[in-house]
């Protein structure tokens, strides 16, 4: 049987409507799509080895679970507590959160052109001269898995340090919750969260799309209840439209306009994962048209979803300095016991953070893997021809991902050795995929954007000023988020952020001395003649 043709439109019209039609049609028209995108990742150089199984929508939630905007904020909310208060908290967001959108419009502009798994480090070595084109390509790719891997990381760290939090709602005595965890009790809990989140992105691939989906319900029904619990009951009192808005009180013991920028970290680390999204542009049916906005709308319903979570917050937020000493590091599970006023109420309206706490981890999980995969693709991780594998029967890079598993888990040992490593694990994400993300809108920027005009999500002037707004945040970022959150600094609250991002640059740039030099030739290009005789493994 003769297969149905595509219905005809006259450009500028609207399509036309069709009744009746046989879903056979649409599955036919899915397959095409992805037919069209493996065919434009072979023009790339690729052999599609992925399923496509991701439509617009679907990538689109999963770019919201990696954020998971109310578990993000929460295990962070120390941040903006130290940094300023009411203040930091709500126009901090909103500050960051209008730069993170020029940061995904000018990703967007450049994924359009570019939609391959590599991501953000393809694209820069595409945009780049021939002349130094490798090494900005190697910077931009390691920044981009590291980033990965520790925002990943973060966000395991930091749900488990929520879990116990949580926990501990429920008191022997007062200001005494039931576990007192000691580091090796942290340390094994984050160890199960980490291997959860691996199993199940690696075991349920296909089903990973509907979590999504399932995660987007979730998190608003579980923030409506948030929000009406507390505002109604508010046992500990409210707060005035006054405090809330203008109320900043820093206590960082840095200068105020700084103490400001330290308390954006909050902010900063979760909306980092902007980006990350990128990494499944070749599990999805358009990645040209699909990514991009994925990427910005996704960025515009987490600020609006911030804003309708932090302000009830704030509005019955208790005594600042109490929150900042507290020795979980986590406000959050006690703003709600105020709030809600019985141990027992308090867990129950915490369980939907908790378990997106977990959603986002299976997300950043599926992501790390991806990028790994990727970047392992050409070449440019140690042993290569391991990582880049897809395993037949489960369809993913089951290597790639246990690799970053294993690296994570012996980065969570910091731990041991300071109980802020989750500042450093988040401000060295922050950091790194800062950077990873800085490097294609750079060379796009100064390159006069001319691979942009062949993409179909070119923002013309609008793009500029976007480029221009990503770098100025980038040059602000990195040396940021290597400070301490507060002065004096002692042994236990110094910032480990920066001896983990010097340690993995070195790393970085001592295999690329030692074999990247002679050896990486980076992506494949209409240069290349053979793509199969490209170097993969060191």
């Amino acid at each position: 049987m003769a297969s149905k043709p595509e219905p005809q439109q006259v450009p500028g019209s609207k399509p036309p409507q069709i009744d009746n039609v046989d879903p056979k049609y649409h599955t036919d028209l899915e397959q095409s799509d992805a037919v069209a995108a493996n065919g434009l990742l072979e023009a790339l150089g690729y052999e599609p080895e992925l399923t496509r199984n991701r439509s617009t929508l679907q990538v689109a939630f999963m770019s919201f679970v990696l954020a998971s905007i109310p578990y993000g904020l929460s295990t962070t909310f120390i941040y903006p507590l130290v940094g300023g208060g009411p203040v930091n908290i709500i126009w901090g967001w909103l500050a960051v959160s209008i730069i993170i959108l020029c940061v995904a419009a000018s990703l967007g502009e450049i994924t359009s052109v570019y939609p391959t798994a590599g991501g953000v480090y393809y694209q820069t070595f595409m945009l780049s001269s021939p002349s130094n084109r490798r090494i900005l390509a190697w910077i931009c790719g390691w920044s981009y898995v590291v980033g990965n891997i520790m925002i990943t990381l973060a966000v395991n760290f930091g749900s488990t340090q929520f879990l116990i939090a949580c926990v501990n709602v429920f008191e022997t005595s007062h200001g005494v919750g039931i576990f007192q965890a000691e580091s090796y009790h942290t340390f094994l809990i984050f160890l199960g969260v980490t291997i959860l989140c691996n199993a199940i992105s690696a075991l349920a691939n296909e089903w990973l799309p509907y979590l999504d989906t399932f995660a987007i319900f979730w998190t608003l029904a579980g923030v409506l209840a948030i929000i009406v619990c507390t505002l109604v009951i508010a046992k500990g009192g409210r707060n005035s439209g006054e405090y809330v808005f203008t109320n900043f009180e820093p206590q960082s013991g840095w200068p105020v306009g700084w103490s400001f920028c330290v308390g954006l970290l909050q902010a900063a680390y979760t909306t980092s994962s902007t980006g990350m999204v990128i990494s499944m542009c070749e599990e999805v049916q358009e990645p040209s048209k699909q990514v991009p906005k994925a990427i910005v709308g996704t960025v515009i319903l987490n600020t609006l979803a911030g804003l309708v979570f932090l302000i009830p917050i704030v509005f019955v937020l208790p005594n600042t300095k109490a929150l900042i000493d507290l020795p979980s590091g986590q406000p959050m599970p006690s703003i709600m016991k105020s709030a809600i006023g019985n141990s027992a109420g308090t867990f129950v309206l915490l369980l939907p953070l908790a378990v997106l706490a977990i959603l986002c981890g299976i997300g950043c999980t599926t992501a790390v893997s991806r990028s790994v995969f990727a970047f392992a693709r050409d070449g440019g991780i140690p042993y290569s021809n391991k990582w880049r594998k897809v395993h037949k029967t489960l369809g993913i890079p089951l290597n790639a991902m246990m690799l970053g598993m294993a690296v994570e888990i012996a980065l969570g040992l910091i731990y041991f050795g300071s109980s802020t490593a989750f500042g450093a694990f988040s401000g060295v994400g922050v950091i790194t995929l800062t950077v990873s993300y800085a490097c294609p809108i750079a060379v796009s920027f100064f390159g006069g954007r001319q691979q942009i005009k062949n993409g179909q999500f070119d923002l013309g002037n609008l793009g500029v000023f976007c480029n221009v707004v990503a770098l100025a945040w980038s040059i602000l970022a990195v040396p940021l988020f290597c400070m301490p959150s507060s002065i004096p600094v002692t042994a236990e609250t110094v910032n480990y952020a920066p001896v983990v991002f010097v340690g993995f640059i070195l790393l970085a740039m001592g295999w690329y001395w030692v074999w990247g030099l002679k050896k990486y030739t980076g992506p494949p290009t209409a240069d290349d003649a053979d793509i199969d005789s490209r170097v993969y493994a060191a």
